[in-house]
């Protein structure tokens, strides 16, 4: 799998998933940073077959609108530790992974896992 990690989220997410193996940039690793538009990361996560991990929900606009990114992780958990962000993702990236290979929209809070497509 392949991770495209927005800005909204910690850096430290995306070493953490790339620590675990995965191919994975944040947006601080593109040219234009954390500036770099949604529809350009759309663009990247389409090319690179990447899924985007995020909390803003206009990228879960234009999923529903265009099937733009690739595929989609909402992050839901509301204000939550950056510890808690890491072990919640520790705890249930098997079972994401898993989910990815067949599906393209999920989000994950604090509960639950839940599939949309």
């Amino acid at each position: 799998m392949k991770f495209l990690v927005d800005a909204q989220l910690p850096i430290r997410l995306a070493r953490v998933l790339q620590m675990s193996g995965y191919d994975v940039i944040h947006t601080r690793d593109l040219p234009q940073q954390n500036a770099t538009m949604d529809s350009e990361i759309n663009a990247i996560s389409m090319q690179q077959e990447r899924i985007v991990v995020t909390k803003d929900r206009d990228f879960l606009d234009s999923f529903l609108l265009r099937q733009q990114p690739y595929k989609l992780l909402l992050v839901t958990t509301g204000n939550i530790t950056n510890t808690e962000l890491f072990e919640l993702f520790a705890k249930n990236l098997s079972q994401l992974a898993d989910l990815f290979e067949q599906h393209s929209l999920i989000e994950i809070n604090r509960n639950d896992i839940i599939v949309h497509q």
